[in-house]
């Protein structure tokens, strides 16, 4: 809790409603995909987001002291080698613990081991707490605008709380 208070208070005070959204990325678990994690990088970037790269093989808690350290505004988790619905596993539950429950969750790339409908795979993410969850084969535009509207709103909603509690 005190550390949700002190990122809602810092974030308020920085302005943060006028700065670029802060993304953590990465490639999570042992996964060693690196050219598709430059390619996040870059569109997140060239479309105004300030993205913090953390590379490949990510763990949950690297993800997490991350996004609390720099005060991000989102955690997108890339996976291209299979095992993501066991690499993803109670991430939303280790930010809650760790002070940042709300922060929004993306998760994309090649999720699970084998041929499934693609609703499934969906399905199985966002009931472990992601907000989004992205096929490979999902238009990047379309990543950033959907994000960029969800921080938006996130924001908006800590500003609100914050209001209230002034």
């Amino acid at each position: 809790m005190q550390t949700t208070i002190y990122l809602m208070f810092s974030r308020l005070y920085r302005g943060f409603a006028m700065k670029k959204p802060t993304l953590v990325i990465g490639v999570i678990g042992a996964d060693c995909h690196a050219v598709g994690n430059k390619v996040l990088d870059r569109v997140f970037t060239v479309h105004n987001f300030n993205v913090i790269n953390l590379g490949v093989m990510v763990s949950q808690d690297e993800y997490i002291d991350a996004a609390i350290e720099t005060g991000a505004d989102a955690i997108v988790v890339s996976s291209i080698y299979g095992h993501g619905d066991i690499d993803c596993l109670g991430l939303r539950e280790r930010c809650i613990e760790r002070g940042i429950g709300e922060i929004p969750l993306y998760v994309g790339g090649n999720l699970v081991v084998g041929k499934h409908d693609f609703a499934d795979v969906e399905k199985k993410f966002k009931e472990m707490g992601f907000n989004r969850v992205f096929a490979p084969s999902h238009d990047l535009e379309d990543v950033c605008q959907l994000m960029a509207g969800d921080i938006q709103q996130h924001r908006h909603a800590e500003e609100h709380v914050l209001e209230e509690a002034i």
